[in-house]
């Protein structure tokens, strides 16, 4: 696995750089500013960019934003977006495209190495990884008229575990009933958010987004 990392704060980057290596990932380039992850994308064509959401010159939404640009010159390329708080309206704008491959995480997810490192494998595999912050604070922001209203408790678990990008066996075991029950859960969720029947390919990434849009 060939990484990029954006992070402007060089201690994270260097500890990023060094982690990953560590644990034998190829780090191709490790940068501070959006231009300079733009021309490591093109250049490196890596599998994944570790990006940092705010970087210079505002520190407000620039690495979000560039992220977005390099998913855009280069289909296929997965992203684990990096934030020291949870903002998410940076997650639905980072999935709004419904391709996969993209990832949320909180800066102190990264310290549990095991969870970073999980979360970076589903990335490339082209699923999500959504940090289980945004995801319960999500459950808290919706309008009365909103589609999730519909689900019961044990659907939305259900949702929630599938907003973190956990696979039908995990949430399963998470939540101890069978994987035929997690199979008939979901089926509800489709069919309650309105998502096609036939859109087997991306109908997971739409649940997502359908849970977190407010």
């Amino acid at each position: 696995m060939r990484i990029v990392i954006a992070e402007d704060d060089a201690l994270l980057r260097e500890g990023l750089t060094h982690l990953l290596r560590a644990e034998g990932i190829e780090v191709s380039s490790a940068v501070d500013n959006p231009e300079d992850l733009l021309a490591a994308v093109a250049a490196d064509r890596p599998d994944v960019a570790v990006v940092d959401v705010r970087m210079p010159p505002t520190h407000t939404d620039e690495g979000l934003r560039a992220a977005v640009e390099a998913r855009r010159l280069h289909p296929g390329l997965a992203v684990l977006v990096l934030s020291a708080h949870v903002e998410d309206s940076y997650a639905a704008e980072l999935l709004a495209d419904g391709s996969g491959g993209v990832g949320y995480l909180l800066k102190e997810r990264v310290g549990r190495v095991e969870d970073f490192l999980d979360a970076l494998e589903r990335v490339a595999g082209g699923g999500t990884a959504m940090d289980p912050e945004v995801v319960s604070q999500l459950l808290v922001r919706r309008r009365a008229d909103d589609p999730l209203h519909a689900l019961t408790p044990r659907e939305r678990e259900v949702l929630a575990l599938m907003a973190e990008g956990h696979s039908n066996t995990t949430i399963a075991n998470s939540l101890v009933v069978s994987d035929s029950a997690v199979h008939k859960h979901i089926g509800n969720i489709f069919t309650k958010l309105g998502l096609p029947a036939t859109d087997a390919g991306h109908r997971r990434v739409l649940a997502v987004l359908a849970y977190l849009r407010a």
